[in-house]
């Protein structure tokens, strides 16, 4: 054996880059004692061939599917407050929050079209009905639940035919939770990290989300004397909807960075803020309208910050490898374990 077959290490062929050792062993080896570890390759970087996300990005178009997002919840979340106020006497809560719900679902559904491209492709999605599929199953509540709404509306307006405005009331009532967190089943049931590993908190997140939207809008609407279902949903709203996201940021590990990093991170953080600061003002706010409105308006544009920024940080989890790659490396850790 010739001296060039040997390495410094006493090991034939070693090759050096592929068989190089590091961390502490490499402190030892390299004749270095007491200066801790010497790292000998560089940190691995993710990425994949030609320099493309590990997923495909999401290919919807942000305005019209957050917006959609946003909207669903408002209606849904509208439709229990209307039947609220119409069984307990309230008809100036129950009024606008019907004409609420319907404006929300129509503005919904003409996001979803415009996303689509042409109103075909959501009548092609209601050719069958496939219970394990999220799109499918919220495509037939919307099918459903719209018609619903604009009935209520409609013979509010028109001040006749009250029994079947009253029927459709309640009926989009029944349907109203279903609509306000499908959409939150729909985006966890993709392959995109920070919607994924969110499926189990992520529902109750958009359920508080569509309460303080509702209750933002009663209380901007409907008079101060009838409106305390909307402040009491307001504060119930916003603590299922901040205990829940901060749950699910826990729970997610390495997925939860895209909620507060940029712009989905000043967006949540936005969203914190206006919602704890409308349900603060919704309970001060008593008869004064102008406290009232201004809870309205946070509210509001809490529930919609919080949408915008879930949408973007989806977005941004699909951009990065290391969303992808590190939670599967740790999985296949943990079986081997």
């Amino acid at each position: 054996m010739s001296e060039s077959d040997v390495t410094r290490d006493g090991v034939r062929g070693a090759r050096p880059g592929r068989e190089a050792v590091t961390g502490t062993d490499a402190g030892r080896r390299g004749g270095r004692r007491g200066r801790g570890e010497r790292p000998v390759v560089p940190d691995a970087e993710f990425a994949s061939y030609y320099g493309t996300p590990v997923l495909n990005k999401p290919p919807w178009k942000p305005l019209d599917i957050a917006g959609y997002l946003y909207l669903g919840g408002l209606a849904g979340a509208s439709s229990l407050l209307a039947a609220g106020g119409q069984l307990t006497g309230r008809p100036g809560l129950a009024a606008p929050a019907k004409l609420g719900a319907a404006g929300a679902v129509s503005l919904s559904l003409a996001a979803l079209v415009h996303d689509l491209g042409r109103p075909a492709r959501f009548l092609h999605m209601l050719r069958v009905f496939k219970p394990t599929s999220p799109m499918s199953v919220g495509s037939w509540l919307l099918a459903g639940y719209a018609p619903l709404t604009l009935t209520a509306a409609a013979t509010e307006v028109a001040g006749r035919y009250r029994l079947l405005g009253s029927a459709a009331t309640v009926a989009s009532a029944v349907l109203g939770p279903a609509v306000a967190t499908y959409t939150a089943v729909l985006l966890a049931d993709t392959a995109v990290p920070s919607w994924h590993e969110g499926y189990r908190e992520l529902p109750f997140v958009f359920a508080g989300s569509a309460a303080t939207a509702a209750s933002g809008l009663a209380l901007a609407a409907a008079p101060a004397a009838q409106a305390g279902p909307a402040r009491r949903l307001a504060v119930l709203g916003t603590v299922l909807e901040l205990a829940a996201f901060q749950t699910m940021k826990r729970r997610m590990g390495l997925a939860a960075e895209p909620f507060e990093r940029g712009r989905p991170g000043a967006l949540v953080r936005a969203a914190e803020l206006l919602t704890a600061g409308g349900a603060a003002l919704a309970v001060c706010c008593g008869r004064d309208r102008r406290l009232a409105l201004a809870a309205g308006a946070a509210l509001l544009t809490g529930s919609a910050a919080l949408r915008f920024g879930v949408f973007h940080a989806g977005v941004a989890s699909a951009e990065d490898p290391a969303y992808t790659v590190v939670p599967q490396r740790e999985r296949l850790a943990g079986r081997d374990g």
